[in-house]
């Protein structure tokens, strides 16, 4: 009867048939002996009562009667006759009844490997054995020639009709039966699983291999066996359940045509979704509605790369399994399983987003075709309408926000911005024509997308006692009229400025705000507080995306920004966490953009100095996020607040270093840099880590800690490599400018003084060594700062050319040795330590010169004033410690002792 890759189909549905009987029966056999034990131990607790108590013995002339004997500590033997009662025994216990004196059963010892043998695997194996059977005496019926076609298939279906009436038989007669239920196979379950296969390898039979039936009467009669399967799981359970869900799915692939009737197609499918949902709904399986939705869903697929797209069934089918998912699965709705009240239950929300996503699905594949489009649209209000009414299904708003997101931005981005149309079209012949819907549709379903999220999320706040449900509308109903709002300006405007989409900004922040005003003034209900902040935030978003579409591109940075600072003061006004990470993300968001333009505005940033666009695109979000910083300090010191911080300093750097380098390049930013710029942007940081090391010592934030080690050591970096390698005049053929007032003190006087101040504000706070090392840099440019001046004074603004004569050498050691006194001096004056060393340092630095380069290179009287100077000076500085520091550090003599 059957041959070639037919044997193999029939082999894998009678396993994977068994398999799931076997499963469910062993699940079934587990849940009956832990019911037993249950049970046995429920009546043991009720038979056992405590003894009674004995009353004191009381002295009297009476005859004492026997005591009664003690109750065994072991059950005794079955006893046939209950014991004689006399008079001289205590009385009976307060139980009644021959059950009362039973000693409580043991608990029933699990099954051994020979009774698992014997009751379970011996029947598995003898059903797949049945159905393997048929299959094979069928095959050899063939190979023998013994009977024909009409034959084989007449016995196919009789067998399996004997399996199904053999497997209703067993069940009536255990039904009927006076047996306890035994932890053993379900042999009905197992002998109507066989049968089914057998009915639907002899249909498939008939069709496929002898073409007995055509198409349409194979695809009925296989429907009709996967439907009577469904409809025997009510009494078989649910191994039959999943064999039935799966046969009927799959009766579409095995009966096959070369021209697809979708209509037909989802109609069936319909039906089986109705009967497995039914199903589900009646035995409260939820695997099975689960089951049946991925193979719907999946039943989509077919037919949407196909050259025409019939859109017509493919919605006919979201539909019909989307009102079918909401009247059986979805919980408290109509026909669905009960729920407790508030809570959101998974498989209600996952069903109606299944269909919510093949619908998008479909609206995608027809390039939006109008009635794709529109049952989208009815899928998405009949998912309000049903979270609404069930709150168990309000886990669908998000999926239906996130779909209609998706429908609106794929729309804005499938054509070429090129490609712009308005409602009422392009003129003609001029420019390409829209192909992919109609722009009138898609804006009136957009306002009624805006409008329906909006208006809901606000009318649901308040009618629930859970605290998730009203944000979840209020989270959909703010962040779907903005999402929406952003894929029809950058459909229709090119992301480019435009007042009318501004307009709708504004008055959906009006909206958001008297929203906001509403909710604040009701009573505390569960979740209200939050779904203000919510709406609050829309209100600052809403805002922002009008300053946005209102102003240049660069805005945006700028409306970020701003939103992060209205969300730290609402948070004020609000304290909810949420708000708090709310203001991090748009810092956040903000820093990510700078990093993909760090000129805000691309090419248009202006050549004026400190008054162009870097101005207000850097320093606008720095007062932000330094106010933001402020209002988010005032509440606690958390992870939130570190990020603002952050991005309050990085973004004041920025404008710091971005104005520098336009101002020292004459806006072109991409130009080499130079001793100015290297000389600005030192002092700068220098200056920005002196005051914050002063504010952390009031704030104690580690935030500002860190970043005053950071810029130290980026100002570190830039004197070290930009000011004494990369752009050092006596290296490079620099222009220094005038006399005093020139590159040289801005590069090395002001960070040497920049330096000594830093090297202050530090001692006490941070290391030793950290705050030596700055003052090591202090004298290091100071001293450059000397020299770079003389030979200024020498050769003129460009230090790089001519030779050094000895004048030009000696002055270079009178001007050393008139720094290290001048050093001294303060040193002196001051009392400070660090002052007198760093003089040390500088007049031991001229003596090597004097006796390394002095006495080699300099001739006549310039070489005999160099040696006399440094000896007056020594001299001077030794009688200086002589006569003013040992007399100040001298300690006064001790008072003489009496009696001494």
């Amino acid at each position: 009867m059957f041959d070639g890759p037919f044997d193999v189909f029939v082999l894998i549905i009678a396993i994977v048939a068994f398999l799931i009987a076997i499963k469910a029966s062993s699940q079934a056999a587990e849940l009956r002996r832990r019911l037993s034990s249950l049970e046995e131990m429920f009546y043991a607790q009720r038979q056992v009562q405590p003894p009674p108590l004995t009353p004191a013995p009381v002295e009297t002339d009476a005859p004492v009667a026997a005591p009664a004997e003690p109750p065994p500590l072991a059950p005794e033997p079955e006893v046939a006759t209950p014991p004689p009662v006399t008079a001289d025994v205590s009385p009976p216990p307060l139980e009644a009844g021959p059950e009362a004196s039973a000693p409580p059963p043991l608990p029933a010892p699990a099954p051994g490997f020979e009774e698992r043998l014997g009751t379970r695997w011996v029947v598995w194996i003898g059903g797949l054995a049945l159905a393997l059977g048929g299959f094979f005496m069928v095959r050899y019926s063939i190979e023998a020639g013994l009977l024909g076609p009409g034959v084989r298939v007449f016995l196919g279906g009789l067998f399996a009709l004997a399996l199904l009436g053999a497997g209703e038989w067993t069940r009536r007669k255990e039904a009927i039966s006076s047996i306890q239920a035994l932890p053993i196979a379900n042999i009905p379950a197992i002998l109507t699983a066989a049968g089914t296969a057998v009915a639907f390898a002899t249909i498939y039979a008939a069709y496929a291999l002898y073409g007995f039936l055509v198409p349409a009467t194979a695809f009925v009669l296989l429907g009709l066996v996967a439907l009577g399967t469904l409809a025997a799981a009510l009494l078989h359970g649910p191994a039959l359940a999943g064999l039935g869900v799966v046969g009927a799915f799959v009766t579409p692939i095995l009966v096959s045509s070369g021209k697809p009737d979708y209509w037909a197609l989802y109609i069936y499918l319909a039906i089986v979704t109705a009967a497995s949902f039914g199903l589900a709904r009646i035995r409260l399986w939820r695997w099975l509605a689960v089951t049946t939705i991925v193979f719907a869903v999946l039943w989509i697929f077919p037919g949407l790369d196909a050259a025409e797209l019939q859109v017509a069934p493919h919605a006919f089918h979201v539909i019909a399994g989307f009102v079918l998912a909401a009247l059986l699965v979805v919980c408290g709705f109509m026909f669905g399983p009960a729920i407790e009240d508030g809570e959101i239950e998974p498989v209600s929300s996952s069903a109606l987003g299944a269909y919510l996503f093949g619908a998008m699905l479909i609206v995608l594949s027809s390039a939006h075709a109008d009635l794709a489009l529109i049952a989208f649209t009815l899928l998405v209000a009949g998912t309000l309408f049903v979270a609404w009414r069930a709150p168990a299904a309000t886990g669908a708003l998000g999926a239906a926000a996130a779909t209609v997101f998706i429908v609106f931005a794929e729309w804005a981005v499938r054509a070429n911005p090129d490609m712009l149309v308005l409602p009422g079209g392009p003129m003609p012949g001029i420019g390409p024509t829209a192909t992919d819907g109609s722009v009138t549709l898609h804006l009136v379903t957009a306002a009624i997308f805006a409008a329906g999220f909006g208006i809901a999320g606000f009318l649901a706040q308040g009618r629930s006692n859970s605290v998730i449900i009203p944000v979840v509308w209020s989270a959909a109903g703010v962040a779907t009229p903005i999402a929406i709002l952003v894929a029809l300006y950058a459909r229709i405007a090119h992301l480019d400025r435009s007042i009318p989409f501004a307009i709708l900004a504004v008055l959906l922040a009006a909206a958001f705000g008297a929203a906001t005003e509403a909710l604040t003034r009701r009573e505390t209900r569960p979740g209200v507080a939050i779904s203000t902040a919510l709406f609050a935030t829309g209100t600052l978003g809403a805002l922002a995306l009008a300053l946005t579409f209102a102003l240049e591109k660069g805005w945006l940075t700028i409306a970020l920004a701003l939103m992060s600072l209205g969300t730290a003061w609402i948070s004020m006004q609000r304290p909810i966490p949420f708000l708090r990470w709310l203001a991090a993300i748009f810092a956040g968001l903000v820093t990510a953009r700078i990093a993909y333009d760090p000129r805000i505005v691309g090419d248009a940033v202006g050549t004026t100095p400190i008054l162009n666009w870097l101005l207000w695109g850097y320093g606008l979000p720095a007062l932000s996020f330094w106010a933001a910083s402020v209002f988010l300090r005032r509440r606690a010191d958390d992870a939130p607040l570190r990020m603002v911080e952050a991005a309050a300093i990085l973004f004041t750097a920025l404008l710091a270093f971005m104005e520098i380098r336009h101002f020292a390049t004459g806006g072109r930013m991409t130009a080499a840099p130079s001793l100015l710029e290297f000389a600005l942007q030192a002092c700068i940081t220098l200056a920005m880590a002196i005051g914050l090391e002063r504010l952390r010592l009031r704030s104690r934030s580690i935030v500002h800690n860190v970043s005053a080690v950071v810029l130290t050591a980026i100002a570190g970096l830039v004197s070290v490599f930009g000011l004494l390698i990369l752009e050092n005049p006596l290296l490079w053929h620099t222009d220094v400018g005038g006399a005093v007032f020139n590159l040289l003190l801005l590069g090395y006087a002001m960070p040497a003084v920049l330096m000594l101040l830093l090297s202050y504000a530090v001692v006490g706070e941070r290391g030793k060594i950290y705050a030596n090392t700055i003052a090591g840099g202090a004298l290091v440019f100071a001293l450059a700062y000397v020299t770079l001046e003389i030979r200024r004074f020498y050769h003129g603004p460009i230090l790089s050319t001519g030779p050094t004569t000895g004048a030009e050498q000696y002055t270079y050691s009178i001007g050393w040795l008139a720094f290290g006194v001048l050093l001294l001096g303060v040193g002196i004056l001051v009392n400070s330590e660090r002052a007198r060393l760093a003089s040390a340092a500088v007049i031991a630095l001229t003596i090597l010169k004097a006796f390394v380069i002095d006495m080699s290179t300099l001739t006549g009287v310039y070489r005999a004033l160099s040696f006399m100077c440094l000896g007056v000076v020594l001299v001077a500085i030794g009688w200086l410690y002589q006569r003013i520091l040992f007399r100040r550090q001298a300690s006064p003599p001790a008072a003489p002792q009496p009696g001494a």
